[in-house]
């Protein structure tokens, strides 16, 4: 009874933080919303017994990648009023596809059934000798290794087109030539100045010889 009441209270503050990552105004308070979401899915991890997915949830998203989203969401200066410029022109077309979405959802949940013959699959009970962790690289590593590498080569194309969309190719930029640095002289670049006692700090040019401030 208790393991239900825990999963259902998680569960709840789970989908209202869900919500409020696309409802909150403040892109600061999303991000808090977001690392809040994933605390609360780490916890029905651990009621369903994957303590090790819980683990990485909590390391790798909320310590990592939720605090990332953070850093760059405060250090950017985010134009929102330029984000919402396009919002009422495509507007009709969002709510749209929206509804066929809630449609489709609707007459499925309806219409649910099962066709007569199906077969169920049941989960077979874990080996007491298998750790919870054995068993899930067991499955990653054997059974689903096309799947993992897909999706880590999946992660990494989004990586370097990330790279690619927001690298700048700067016109004309300073570099150092160390070669000219070393073939230059002293009195190209130093310049004796008599200053008169109570005349004021004056500049004069090396090449013309005139006082120029």
């Amino acid at each position: 009874m208790i393991a239900d009441i825990a999963f259902y209270v998680f569960a709840a503050i789970l989908l209202i933080s869900a919500c409020m990552v696309i409802t909150a105004r403040n892109s600061v308070h999303s991000v808090l919303f977001l690392i809040l979401a994933f605390i609360n899915a780490a916890a029905l991890f651990v009621l369903a017994g994957a303590e090790f997915l819980a683990m990485v949830l909590v390391i790798v998203y909320v310590g990592a990648v939720a605090v990332l989203f953070l850093f760059v969401v405060m250090m950017l200066d985010v134009d929102f009023a330029a984000l919402r410029e396009g919002f009422q022109r495509y507007a009709p077309l969002g709510l749209t596809i929206g509804f066929i979405l809630m449609v489709e959802v609707g007459l499925t949940v309806i219409d649910w059934s099962v066709a007569s013959g199906a077969h169920f699959v049941r989960l077979a009970p874990m080996p007491a000798h298998l750790s919870n962790t054995a068993a899930l690289g067991d499955l990653i590593y054997t059974h689903y290794m096309f799947a993992f590498e897909l999706v880590a080569l999946l992660l990494l194309i989004a990586m370097v087109g990330a790279i690619v969309l927001t690298h700048t190719d700067r016109r004309g930029p300073r570099r150092q030539n160390i070669e000219t640095q070393h073939e230059r002289r002293i009195d190209e670049t130093l310049t004796m100045v008599t200053i008169e006692f109570g005349s004021g700090a004056k500049r004069i040019s090396a090449q013309s010889g005139k006082e120029i401030g």
